[in-house]
């Protein structure tokens, strides 16, 4: 048997959410090159033309799509457009995703909600509406962008973890209700990625030496760097493709060993 046609994506369509750039554009990269046709959204029209014109740099024809996620009636639509226009979705990654940094006590319960629906509501709503068509199919898999605080608690991130922390059980439920009609529901929670977005934390200090926030990320990371954006790909094919058949409501912390390792003793 030739075990690698199990990592194959061969006439896949694959929707990943917010993928214009950064992880879910990496995510699309891999899926693409294991054969998948990729579908991506994003909030606004310049982003959408810009993530068209970054996969086509990249030799990737995609197709994009303007689609609030919170929006449960633009996401059916959407959803109904994709399918006409490019066929039904096999796989979903929801990878859209906000934070915001603000101490608990600080924070609005406005921006508590909007955090809550974006990374939350927003994975609810868009699994919602490709599952019948999977279960028709005969199955098909969807991947949760999760996090290490899915797990974990932080200071200022107080909805960003609630959220994390309901995503992973929201897969293990997907997963449980639907794992009969052959549709696979696991999470990535990827560790400290290296994106634009993270990039003043690892910028050089003014006496050269790193950031402590860089510093602190690396000496609690076994592999003693942080992740790039590439590193999710892996994982995401092999989660998206038929070698995970049998692998469902499980989160796959792709981190480096950060949730392995106590840390160094102080010296």
């Amino acid at each position: 048997m030739d075990y690698i046609k199990n990592y194959s994506l061969e006439g896949k369509v694959a929707w990943i959410t917010g993928a214009s750039y950064g992880i879910g554009f990496a995510i699309a990269k891999a899926m693409a090159g294991a054969g998948a046709v990729i579908v991506f959204n994003d909030i606004r029209q310049e982003l959408v033309d810009k993530g068209v014109e970054a996969y086509k740099a990249e030799g990737i024809t995609a197709h994009g799509y303007v689609c609030d996620v919170t929006d449960e009636d633009a996401v059916n639509q959407v959803v109904e457009t994709i399918e006409k226009e490019v066929g039904t979705v096999d796989i979903l990654v929801n990878n859209a995703g906000i934070i915001k940094r603000i101490p608990m006590i600080e924070m609005a319960a406005k921006d508590f909600r909007q955090v809550i629906d974006v990374d939350l509501n927003a994975p609810f709503i868009v699994s919602k509406a490709v599952i019948p068509a999977m279960i028709k199919k005969g199955g098909g898999k969807i991947i949760n962008i999760c996090s290490m605080m899915s797990e974990f608690g932080r200071e200022t991130v107080s909805a960003y973890a609630a959220a994390k922390g309901g995503l992973k059980m929201l897969t293990r439920n997907i997963a449980s209700e639907y794992g009969e009609y052959n549709i696979q529901c696991n999470g990535i929670g990827p560790g400290y990625i290296a994106t634009p977005q993270t990039a003043p934390l690892r910028e050089k200090q003014a006496d050269g030496s790193r950031h402590p926030f860089d510093q602190f990320i690396v000496s609690k990371t076994p592999a003693g760097r942080w992740g790039e954006a590439e590193d999710l790909g892996g994982p995401a094919v092999f989660l998206a493709s038929s070698a995970s058949d049998f692998v469902n409501g499980q989160i796959l912390y792709v981190d480096g060993g950060i949730q392995a390792y106590i840390g160094k003793q102080p010296s």
